[in-house]
Parts: C-alpha cells; sequence; structure tokens
C-alpha cells in the first residue's frame, strides 16, 4: 500500500511542475516572448492546456473576477498539497 502511496505522491508532484509549467508558459505567451505560430511552441501549448484546463475550470467557475488576474493555479497547487500532506499524515503511516 505504501508502495501505491509513494507512486501518487510522484503523480501529485509532477502535476504541481505541469502547473507552474503551464502558468509560465501562459505568461511567455501573452507577453509574446515566444512565437505562437511556432509548431513546437503550438504542441507545448496545447498539451499544458489539455492537462491542466480540467483541474482549473471549476476552480475559475468559484472564483471572483479578479480582473486580468488569474489565482486559479495558485488555489489548485495549494488544494494538491493540502491533499499530500492529508495522505502523508492519515494514511501513510496508520497503512500497517
Amino acid at each position: 500500500m505504501q508502495a501505491v502511496l509513494d507512486v501518487l505522491f510522484i503523480a501529485i508532484e509532477i502535476y504541481i511542475y505541469v502547473i507552474v509549467a503551464s502558468a509560465i508558459f501562459s505568461w511567455l505567451y501573452a507577453f509574446n516572448v515566444i512565437n505562437p505560430r511556432n509548431q513546437l511552441v503550438a504542441t507545448i501549448g496545447q498539451f499544458l492546456y489539455a492537462v491542466t484546463e480540467p483541474a482549473l475550470r471549476p476552480i475559475r467557475r468559484v472564483l471572483p473576477n479578479l480582473g486580468g488576474i488569474d489565482i486559479s493555479p495558485i488555489v489548485l497547487i495549494l488544494g494538491l498539497i493540502l491533499i499530500r500532506q492529508i495522505l502523508w499524515r492519515y494514511v501513510y503511516f496508520n497503512v500497517f
């Protein structure tokens, strides 16, 4: 059971990194630092959008409109950290 939880912890860590990469990519795209017509850039952007948007969309519906500021990635990262800590403290050591 601990091996399954270890894999889950690693998956949560990887997803946090993907969320950060998606946020940085969106900033680079918004400020025209990267070329959106480049095929590789477009593919990376589509992948990051497809992976993070299903988790971010419900959070964006609940959060109030803050103008041009999107804090949904921060809320999602904090939620993932909370889930990871709850699993670590209450499930991981109480398996056996």
